[in-house]
């Protein structure tokens, strides 16, 4: 008797288990909703072939914007009905204001006609125009935006459904980290060692240890480009960062020189946490994490544009001298540019906690 009783709960449990997961599986297959994998900016430059810049051929490549078909929050962009979600990236090129998506089907035959045919719709006021273009095995659509944007993304019915929010919107803790220099503009460069090359380094070291963080951080640049200093203040303007960091590395005449200082925005105050209680933490937490030499603080001067021009508590640490022979080995050296990104964090975190 208690057998069967037994095997009759069983019975009902594997019922309810099957009814539930059968469930599932028909909201699933009805809704069809899926979230699109997307890359930052940041993420998208290391790529060795997804980030090359797409050539737009002629004004034939514009896409259409049906700016009267807008009763829905969302921006839509249909797609082929051969593409499936896994073939479909969004990359976020904050620094450019542009949206891409690219498109690496299986097959690429008509594709390039697909975007002459149908326009994008919706909420287009983000938007300011779409152009696209085909390379190799790839389709690209490039949006450019009015502004800095993030954005929530779902594929449903072979359309691609954008939300696009102010970053304010998404993270409570924003931040702007600005390696100086980049492309022509090496910055101090004694026998090939060049200042542009080592900012980077401490940038990427830096992205390491804040990926594990709550807080948003927008890169001027990850690779060696250079963008002008009006759009790395910008950046920080359209973000609302909490605060700019520029890394930096010194020079002098006399090669006896050393140390770390830091520079600040003395045009730009606000009560509390301003520009130089954010210079004081950078430079002690990086003397600290390297055990090094501290030559204080320095009042930003018409050469330091991007720290001047900041509208947001600002200031830039220059990790040490290249022309000092002792700073410029340890300059090169990865164990010691780790040391000088877990100086910044340091003082990342501690000025959250003001």
């Amino acid at each position: 008797m208690q057998q069967n009783k037994l095997m009759i709960r069983m019975a009902i449990y594997c019922f309810v288990f099957v009814a539930t997961a059968m469930g599932a599986m028909l909201y699933y297959s009805a809704n069809k909703i899926i979230v699109v994998a997307d890359v930052a900016q940041d993420d998208a430059v290391q790529s060795t072939d997804r980030n090359v810049p797409v050539a737009v051929v002629e004004d034939k490549n514009r896409i259409s914007i049906d700016r009267s078909n807008n009763n829905t929050s969302y921006f839509c962009i249909p797609l082929p009905e051969s593409v499936r979600v896994e073939e479909v990236t969004i990359e976020n090129h904050y620094m450019d204001r542009e949206l891409w998506i690219s498109i690496e089907p299986k097959e690429m035959s008509g594709l390039n006609k697909f975007y002459e045919n149908n326009s994008v719709y919706g909420n287009s006021a983000s938007v300011l125009e779409g152009h696209f273009d085909v390379e190799r095995q790839r389709i690209c659509l490039r949006f450019e935006l009015t502004d800095v944007y993030e954005y929530h993304s779902i594929f449903e019915d072979n359309t691609l459904y954008v939300e696009f929010m102010a970053p304010k919107e998404v993270y409570d803790k924003i931040i702007v980290i600005d390696p100086a220099y980049g492309s022509d503009d090496t910055g101090v460069s004694i026998e090939g060692i060049s200042a542009k090359d080592i900012t980077l380094e401490v940038a990427k070291a830096l992205k390491t240890k804040l990926d594990e963080t709550d807080v948003k951080v927008y890169y001027t640049r990850m690779d060696d480009s250079n963008p002008d200093a009006e759009s790395r203040v910008k950046l920080a303007a359209a973000t609302k960062a909490d605060m700019l960091i520029r890394i930096e590395v010194a020079g002098a005449e006399s090669s006896k020189e050393y140390g770390t200082e830091a520079v600040y925005n003395s045009r730009f105050f606000i009560p509390g946490f301003g520009s130089i209680e954010l210079a004081d933490l950078l430079e002690h937490e990086v003397v600290t994490a390297i055990s090094g030499k501290a030559n204080g603080l320095l009042e930003a001067g018409e050469d330091d544009t991007v720290i001047c021009d900041a509208t947001v508590p600002a200031a830039a640490i220059k990790v040490g001298y290249l022309t000092n022979s002792q700073e410029a080995i340890l300059l090169q050296r990865e164990d010691y540019i780790q040391r000088i990104a877990e100086g910044i964090y340091q003082a990342i975190i501690k000025a959250y906690e003001e």
